[in-house]
Protein backbone atom coordinates (compact mmCIF):
# COMPACT_ATOMS: atom_id res chain seq x y z
CA UNK A 1 0.00 0.00 0.00
CA UNK A 2 1.53 3.46 -0.92
CA UNK A 3 1.87 6.25 0.91
CA UNK A 4 -0.34 7.81 -0.86
CA UNK A 5 -3.15 5.81 -0.23
CA UNK A 6 -2.06 5.11 3.17
CA UNK A 7 -2.67 9.07 3.92
CA UNK A 8 -5.66 9.11 2.19
CA UNK A 9 -7.15 6.99 4.26
CA UNK A 10 -5.76 8.50 7.77
CA UNK A 11 -7.07 12.06 6.90
CA UNK A 12 -10.79 11.20 7.94
CA UNK A 13 -9.20 9.82 11.04
CA UNK A 14 -7.26 12.77 11.52
CA UNK A 15 -10.61 15.08 11.13
CA UNK A 16 -11.92 13.12 14.02
CA UNK A 17 -9.10 13.23 16.74
CA UNK A 18 -8.40 16.56 15.73
CA UNK A 19 -12.44 17.71 16.69
CA UNK A 20 -12.05 15.47 19.81
CA UNK A 21 -8.71 17.70 20.62
CA UNK A 22 -11.09 20.49 21.25
CA UNK A 23 -12.02 18.98 24.49
CA UNK A 24 -8.44 20.45 25.98
CA UNK A 25 -9.10 24.50 24.91
CA UNK A 26 -12.66 25.23 24.67
CA UNK A 27 -14.42 25.68 27.77
CA UNK A 28 -17.92 25.19 27.30
CA UNK A 29 -19.91 22.50 26.04
CA UNK A 30 -21.62 22.86 22.70
CA UNK A 31 -25.19 24.36 22.26
CA UNK A 32 -28.17 23.39 20.73
CA UNK A 33 -28.15 25.76 17.98
CA UNK A 34 -24.43 24.53 17.10
CA UNK A 35 -24.91 21.19 17.34
CA UNK A 36 -27.76 21.48 15.07
CA UNK A 37 -25.84 23.52 12.44
CA UNK A 38 -22.87 20.51 12.69
CA UNK A 39 -25.05 17.56 11.87
CA UNK A 40 -26.38 19.24 9.46
CA UNK A 41 -23.21 20.21 7.97
CA UNK A 42 -22.56 16.32 8.51
CA UNK A 43 -25.62 15.01 6.56
CA UNK A 44 -25.29 17.62 3.41
CA UNK A 45 -21.13 16.45 3.42
CA UNK A 46 -22.32 12.84 3.43
CA UNK A 47 -25.28 13.23 1.15
CA UNK A 48 -23.10 15.00 -1.83
CA UNK A 49 -20.41 12.26 -1.32
CA UNK A 50 -23.15 9.55 -1.65
CA UNK A 51 -23.85 11.07 -4.83
CA UNK A 52 -21.05 12.50 -6.80
CA UNK A 53 -18.17 10.26 -5.34
CA UNK A 54 -19.51 7.10 -4.61
CA UNK A 55 -23.47 6.21 -6.95
CA UNK A 56 -22.51 8.47 -10.26
CA UNK A 57 -19.23 6.39 -10.77
CA UNK A 58 -20.91 3.04 -9.86
CA UNK A 59 -23.20 3.82 -12.53
CA UNK A 60 -20.13 5.50 -15.00
CA UNK A 61 -18.57 1.70 -14.00
CA UNK A 62 -21.63 -0.11 -14.96
CA UNK A 63 -22.10 1.75 -18.11
CA UNK A 64 -21.19 -1.17 -20.32
CA UNK A 65 -25.18 -2.17 -19.00
CA UNK A 66 -26.89 0.79 -21.11
CA UNK A 67 -29.60 1.72 -19.94
CA UNK A 68 -29.46 -1.06 -17.18
CA UNK A 69 -26.16 0.96 -15.98
CA UNK A 70 -28.60 1.79 -12.60
CA UNK A 71 -29.12 -1.67 -11.22
CA UNK A 72 -26.03 -2.19 -9.86
CA UNK A 73 -26.03 0.95 -8.01
CA UNK A 74 -29.83 0.27 -7.17
CA UNK A 75 -28.87 -3.00 -5.76
CA UNK A 76 -25.58 -1.91 -3.92
CA UNK A 77 -27.32 0.54 -2.27
CA UNK A 78 -30.24 -1.17 -0.75
CA UNK A 79 -27.59 -3.73 0.27
CA UNK A 80 -26.15 -0.53 1.56
CA UNK A 81 -28.92 0.38 3.89
CA UNK A 82 -29.81 -3.25 5.14
CA UNK A 83 -26.20 -3.86 6.22
CA UNK A 84 -26.39 -0.55 8.47
CA UNK A 85 -30.50 -1.36 9.58
CA UNK A 86 -29.10 -4.81 10.92
CA UNK A 87 -25.78 -2.91 12.97
CA UNK A 88 -28.53 -0.50 14.19
CA UNK A 89 -30.77 -3.31 15.32
CA UNK A 90 -27.62 -5.32 16.92
CA UNK A 91 -25.34 -2.65 18.24
CA UNK A 92 -26.03 -1.18 21.59
CA UNK A 93 -25.79 2.43 21.26
CA UNK A 94 -27.12 5.60 22.25
CA UNK A 95 -27.78 8.61 20.44
CA UNK A 96 -27.24 12.15 21.47
CA UNK A 97 -30.07 13.63 23.23
CA UNK A 98 -32.03 10.43 23.05
CA UNK A 99 -32.52 8.75 26.42
CA UNK A 100 -33.22 5.50 25.32
CA UNK A 101 -30.21 3.11 23.83
CA UNK A 102 -30.87 1.06 20.70
CA UNK A 103 -29.75 -2.05 19.91
CA UNK A 104 -29.30 -5.12 21.81
CA UNK A 105 -29.61 -4.75 25.34
CA UNK A 106 -26.39 -4.85 27.50
CA UNK A 107 -24.88 -3.42 30.35
CA UNK A 108 -22.61 -0.71 28.75
CA UNK A 109 -22.57 2.46 30.52
CA UNK A 110 -23.66 5.78 28.53
CA UNK A 111 -20.56 7.41 27.16
CA UNK A 112 -19.15 3.86 25.68
CA UNK A 113 -22.71 3.53 23.74
CA UNK A 114 -22.13 7.19 22.96
CA UNK A 115 -18.88 5.93 21.31
CA UNK A 116 -20.69 3.07 19.83
CA UNK A 117 -23.19 5.48 18.16
CA UNK A 118 -20.98 7.58 16.89
CA UNK A 119 -18.65 4.39 15.59
CA UNK A 120 -21.75 2.95 13.68
CA UNK A 121 -22.34 6.52 12.01
CA UNK A 122 -18.51 6.62 11.03
CA UNK A 123 -18.47 2.76 9.64
CA UNK A 124 -19.80 3.75 6.40
CA UNK A 125 -17.22 6.50 5.80
CA UNK A 126 -14.51 4.31 6.57
CA UNK A 127 -16.14 1.80 3.94
CA UNK A 128 -16.63 4.64 1.15
CA UNK A 129 -13.08 5.99 1.64
CA UNK A 130 -11.82 2.10 1.16
CA UNK A 131 -14.36 1.21 -1.72
CA UNK A 132 -12.90 4.56 -3.83
CA UNK A 133 -9.05 3.84 -3.14
CA UNK A 134 -10.00 -0.05 -3.71
CA UNK A 135 -10.96 1.64 -7.47
CA UNK A 136 -8.26 3.97 -7.70
CA UNK A 137 -5.84 0.84 -6.98
CA UNK A 138 -7.47 -1.17 -9.61
CA UNK A 139 -7.00 1.61 -12.45
CA UNK A 140 -11.03 0.66 -12.77
CA UNK A 141 -14.44 2.46 -12.28
CA UNK A 142 -12.69 5.77 -13.56
CA UNK A 143 -11.76 6.62 -10.20
CA UNK A 144 -8.54 9.53 -9.60
CA UNK A 145 -6.64 10.06 -7.22
CA UNK A 146 -7.46 13.81 -6.75
CA UNK A 147 -11.55 12.05 -6.34
CA UNK A 148 -10.41 10.31 -4.38
CA UNK A 149 -8.35 12.61 -2.10
CA UNK A 150 -11.53 14.60 -2.57
CA UNK A 151 -13.67 12.35 -0.68
CA UNK A 152 -11.27 11.95 2.43
CA UNK A 153 -10.89 15.84 2.52
CA UNK A 154 -14.39 16.50 2.52
CA UNK A 155 -15.32 13.42 4.90
CA UNK A 156 -12.52 14.92 7.25
CA UNK A 157 -13.99 18.15 6.92
CA UNK A 158 -17.54 16.85 8.37
CA UNK A 159 -15.46 14.23 10.92
CA UNK A 160 -13.67 17.40 13.30
CA UNK A 161 -17.08 19.27 14.88
CA UNK A 162 -18.23 15.40 15.34
CA UNK A 163 -15.50 14.46 16.73
CA UNK A 164 -15.91 17.84 19.34
CA UNK A 165 -20.01 16.79 19.76
CA UNK A 166 -18.82 13.51 21.24
CA UNK A 167 -15.83 14.81 23.62
CA UNK A 168 -17.47 17.91 24.55
CA UNK A 169 -20.32 16.51 26.48
CA UNK A 170 -18.67 13.91 27.87
CA UNK A 171 -16.35 16.47 29.28
CA UNK A 172 -19.47 18.88 30.68
CA UNK A 173 -20.75 15.39 32.39
CA UNK A 174 -17.64 15.28 34.10
CA UNK A 175 -16.02 13.30 32.68
CA UNK A 176 -12.11 13.80 32.17
CA UNK A 177 -10.61 15.81 29.47
CA UNK A 178 -7.97 13.16 28.53
CA UNK A 179 -10.72 10.28 28.73
CA UNK A 180 -13.40 12.42 26.54
CA UNK A 181 -10.42 13.24 24.09
CA UNK A 182 -10.16 9.25 23.85
CA UNK A 183 -13.28 8.24 23.51
CA UNK A 184 -13.78 10.85 20.97
CA UNK A 185 -10.63 9.69 18.74
CA UNK A 186 -12.10 6.17 19.19
CA UNK A 187 -14.95 6.55 17.54
CA UNK A 188 -13.12 7.66 14.66
CA UNK A 189 -10.96 4.41 14.76
CA UNK A 190 -13.55 2.26 12.72
CA UNK A 191 -12.76 4.30 9.45
CA UNK A 192 -9.43 3.34 8.67
CA UNK A 193 -9.78 -0.13 9.66
CA UNK A 194 -13.33 -0.13 7.62
CA UNK A 195 -11.05 1.01 4.56
CA UNK A 196 -8.23 -1.08 4.97
CA UNK A 197 -10.29 -4.23 5.48
CA UNK A 198 -12.59 -2.76 2.28
CA UNK A 199 -8.88 -2.54 0.35
CA UNK A 200 -7.60 -6.14 1.63
CA UNK A 201 -11.17 -7.48 0.07
CA UNK A 202 -9.91 -5.66 -3.24
CA UNK A 203 -9.92 -9.44 -5.38
CA UNK A 204 -13.57 -9.75 -4.52
CA UNK A 205 -14.50 -5.79 -4.67
CA UNK A 206 -12.94 -4.72 -7.82
CA UNK A 207 -15.17 -6.90 -10.12
CA UNK A 208 -18.13 -5.94 -8.26
CA UNK A 209 -16.84 -2.36 -7.90
CA UNK A 210 -20.11 -0.25 -8.65
CA UNK A 211 -22.08 -3.16 -6.32
CA UNK A 212 -19.19 -1.88 -3.69
CA UNK A 213 -19.51 1.91 -4.52
CA UNK A 214 -23.21 2.09 -4.19
CA UNK A 215 -23.12 0.00 -0.92
CA UNK A 216 -21.04 2.23 1.13
CA UNK A 217 -23.40 5.29 -0.34
CA UNK A 218 -26.20 3.32 1.05
CA UNK A 219 -24.88 2.75 4.20
CA UNK A 220 -23.89 6.21 4.53
CA UNK A 221 -27.62 7.67 3.48
CA UNK A 222 -28.76 5.33 6.35
CA UNK A 223 -26.87 7.39 8.69
CA UNK A 224 -28.37 10.71 7.40
CA UNK A 225 -31.73 9.68 7.20
CA UNK A 226 -31.78 7.68 10.64
CA UNK A 227 -29.18 9.83 12.53
CA UNK A 228 -27.90 13.19 11.25
CA UNK A 229 -31.45 13.93 10.17
CA UNK A 230 -33.27 14.22 13.07
CA UNK A 231 -31.00 15.54 15.42
CA UNK A 232 -30.39 18.67 13.15
CA UNK A 233 -34.56 19.27 13.10
CA UNK A 234 -34.62 18.11 16.76
CA UNK A 235 -36.38 20.83 19.22
CA UNK A 236 -37.68 23.99 18.65
CA UNK A 237 -38.28 24.52 14.90
CA UNK A 238 -35.30 26.04 13.16
CA UNK A 239 -33.91 26.55 9.38
CA UNK A 240 -30.49 26.55 10.69
CA UNK A 241 -29.77 22.64 10.14
CA UNK A 242 -31.34 23.05 6.56
CA UNK A 243 -29.14 26.06 5.65
CA UNK A 244 -25.92 23.84 6.87
CA UNK A 245 -27.01 20.60 5.24
CA UNK A 246 -26.97 22.80 1.75
CA UNK A 247 -23.15 24.26 2.81
CA UNK A 248 -22.12 20.47 3.19
CA UNK A 249 -23.93 19.09 0.37
CA UNK A 250 -21.97 22.65 -1.70
CA UNK A 251 -18.49 22.13 -0.11
CA UNK A 252 -18.41 18.00 -0.90
CA UNK A 253 -19.54 18.62 -4.52
CA UNK A 254 -17.31 21.61 -5.53
CA UNK A 255 -14.48 19.21 -3.38
CA UNK A 256 -15.56 16.36 -5.48
CA UNK A 257 -16.15 18.43 -8.96
CA UNK A 258 -12.70 20.10 -8.75
CA UNK A 259 -10.28 17.74 -7.53
CA UNK A 260 -11.73 15.10 -9.28
CA UNK A 261 -12.96 16.03 -12.08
Amino acid sequence: MSFEVLQGLLIPFAGTTLGSACVFFLRRSIGLSVQRALSGFAAGVMTAASVWSLLVPAMEHASYMGKYSFIPAVIGFWAGIIFLLILDRIIPHLHRNSSEAEGLKSGLGKTAMLTFAVALHNLPEGMAVGAVYAGLLSGEGGISAAGALALSLGIAIQNFPEGAILSMPLKAEGVSKPRSFIYGMLSGVVEPLGAVMTILLAGIIVPALPYTLSFAAGAMIYVVVEELIPEMSSGKHSNIGTVFFAAGFSVMMALDVALGG
